[in-house]
Formats: structure tokens, C-alpha cells, sequence
């Protein structure tokens, strides 16, 4: 009796097995991959952060220009030079990392010598990679091209003031936030102090910064420079300048290639010849690719606008609409520059 019972007890423990390997191996069956695939997911999609370019504030230029047109002339070794470049050097302090004055002595082509003060203004000074921009802060010591008081100097709110104007605004919105690379600002002195048809009589600040550059290795960080000469007339437009697109031809197109996408209408694909300006010692010195905004009229003969070097280059003929399109172009430009 009993031994029956054993092999009835182990009997059922079998068949108890059995059954709990059939139920096993259903369960695995239903988990296999070919009854419930695996989802496979496809190729990550990268979104590119979209680039925030800061708001330039063309009001904010004009009033920059007016700051610079209440001293009076900035002709180099007057009290009104002096004072203004106090006022540039002590603003452009209080936006950058750093901000002095470089001061050079250079004799003028009728045997003046002039006190320079170039300003230089420098964001994220530690950064290799580097972007310069430049405009001249002087003003003409007489208005040649005027039909009165023609030895008298002039405002210069366009030639000399606009271009600072743009690129004090340019400081401002950097002092908040900073592209990839780091951005200098150098405003030259003494550029206006010349004499028609007479070499290398104009652009004394420049030629002497370049022979002088603040930082002896800066052409090994320097990517290019964007110089801004009369950009606040009324009816400006940029045509390519000759000289910018003989040395740096790939800035220019970059630069005009933007201005155009923000619809800005100043920039024209018209090309001009060239010119000297400041771009253009920068360039033969240093070898820098260079590039010049400047208003360029594109017409028969056309020059500068018809209040260059007159009296009439005052707060009047500043219109706000092509410092809008400088200021936000380079701004545009700057911002989306990538380091390497």
C-alpha cells in the first residue's frame, strides 16, 4: 500500500513538471522577436541651435554720432580732439574687456606733426581666433570741397562720425552677450588729415597702428577686418570697393551676401575701383584680409555724397536707415562666425 502510493505521488510530481515546462516554454514563445518585434529607431536628428543675433539699435548709433558731433571738429592737437577721445575711450571702457589709447606722433604732408590717439577696445582678449573691426573717429581740418569757408573744419557727422556711431552700438549689444570668437575694435586717428593725389598722406592712425599693432602676434589670430568709413548718409549704398575685393574678395562676398539676405538693398552688386582707405595699409603692411564698407555712389563720376568734406556734413544728412543696414549686416556676420 504504501509503495503504490509512493509511485502514484511521483507519477502526479511528474506530470506537475511536465506541465510547468509546457507553460515556460509557451510564455517564451510569446516573447520572441518575431511575434513582437523590437521598434528600431532610425537616425538621430541633430537641430542646430538657432543663432541669436542681438537687436541693433539704429537710434541708439544716431545718438552716438550726436555724441560725437557736440564736441565740435575732431581735428587731431585741439581741445575738442582731446575731449572726444576721453568720451570714446571711457564709453568703449565700460562695454569691453579692455580699452586704452594708443598714442603715436606722425608729420602730415605739410609738415604738421600730429599727436594720435588711436582707441583699441578688445572682447574676450584670451580667445585665438579673431574678428577686427575699425572705423576713424577724426574729422577733415577744412571743408576743401565747400564753396565757403573752405579752411574751416567740419562736423564730420557722416566722415568720421557714422562709422564710430555703428560700431559703438556694435559694442554696446556685446557687452551683454559675445560671439565664438573674439572681436576688436580699433577707431583710427588721423585719417582725414590729407592731401588730394598726395601718397600716403592720408590714414596716418592706420599706417601707424599696423607698423605699431597692440598685440605682436595679432595677424596670426585675426581672421579679417571690416572697416566702416561714411555709412550714415542719406542715400547711401555700398558698392564692392576694389581694393577689398582685389585682397579679400571671400569677406566681401560674405558681408554682402548677408546684408542682402536681411534684405537690406544698400548693398550693392556693383563694382567700383579702388580706394585707399584704412583697409588698404592694414593690408599692404600686415597682409590682413581687409574689407572697406563705404559709401560708394555707383553712378557716372559718383563719389561720396554731396556733402563730403563741406560743411554740410552734419547731424542733418544722417539717416538711420543705412545705419541699420551696417549695423545689423556686420552684426550678422560676427555672430555667426564658428571658432575652430
Amino acid at each position: 500500500m504504501e509503495k503504490k502510493e509512493l509511485r502514484i505521488q511521483k507519477i502526479k510530481t511528474s506530470a506537475v513538471c511536465v506541465l510547468l515546462i509546457l507553460a515556460l516554454s509557451q510564455c517564451t514563445s510569446e516573447t520572441k522577436p518575431k511575434d513582437n518585434p523590437t521598434e528600431t529607431k532610425g537616425p538621430e536628428l541633430i537641430v542646430k541651435p538657432k543663432i541669436i543675433v542681438p537687436t541693433f539699435n539704429a537710434d541708439s548709433a544716431y545718438n552716438f554720432i550726436q555724441d560725437q558731433v557736440d564736441f565740435g571738429p575732431r581735428v587731431p592737437n585741439t581741445k575738442e580732439h582731446a575731449a572726444c577721445a576721453e568720451f570714446l575711450v571711457n564709453k568703449l571702457y565700460g562695454y569691453a574687456d579692455t580699452a586704452f589709447i594708443q598714442y603715436g606722433n606722425a608729420t602730415t604732408w605739410d609738415g604738421k606733426v600730429l599727436h594720435m590717439k588711436n582707441i583699441i577696445a578688445s572682447f574676450s582678449p584670451e580667445k585665438r581666433q579673431r574678428i577686427l573691426l575699425s572705423a576713424h573717429w577724426d574729422t577733415r581740418p577744412w571743408a576743401d570741397e565747400d564753396s565757403t569757408r573752405s579752411e574751416e573744419p567740419i562736423l564730420g557727422a557722416n566722415d568720421g562720425g557714422s562709422g564710430v556711431g555703428v560700431l559703438l552700438e556694435i559694442a554696446r549689444n556685446l557687452s551683454k552677450v559675445q560671439p565664438e570668437l573674439g572681436i576688436d575694435i580699433i577707431l583710427y586717428d588721423a585719417e582725414d588729415w590729407g592731401k588730394p593725389n598726395e601718397q600716403n598722406s592720408y590714414c596716418l592712425g592706420s599706417q601707424y597702428w599696423a607698423s605699431h599693432p597692440h598685440d605682436k602676434n595679432y595677424t596670426e589670430k585675426v581672421l579679417y577686418g571690416i572697416n566702416l568709413d561714411m555709412v550714415g548718409g542719406k542715400d547711401a549704398v555700398f558698392a564692392k570697393e576694389g581694393e577689398s575685393m582685389r585682397t579679400a574678395r571671400w569677406v566681401m562676398d560674405k558681408v554682402w551676401r548677408t546684408g542682402q539676405g536681411l534684405g537690406h538693398n544698400e548693398f550693392l552688386n556693383f563694382n567700383r575701383q579702388g580706394i585707399v582707405d584704412d583697409h588698404y595699409y592694414v593690408n599692404s603692411i600686415l597682409n590682413i584680409p581687409y574689407i572697406d564698407i563705404i559709401n560708394y555712389g555707383v553712378e557716372e563720376g559718383g563719389g561720396f555724397g554731396h556733402f563730403w568734406h563741406t560743411h554740410k556734413d552734419n547731424m542733418d544728412i544722417i539717416d538711420k536707415k543705412p545705419l541699420k543696414a551696417v549695423g545689423e549686416t556686420v552684426m550678422e556676420v560676427i555672430f555667426n562666425e564658428k571658432a575652430n
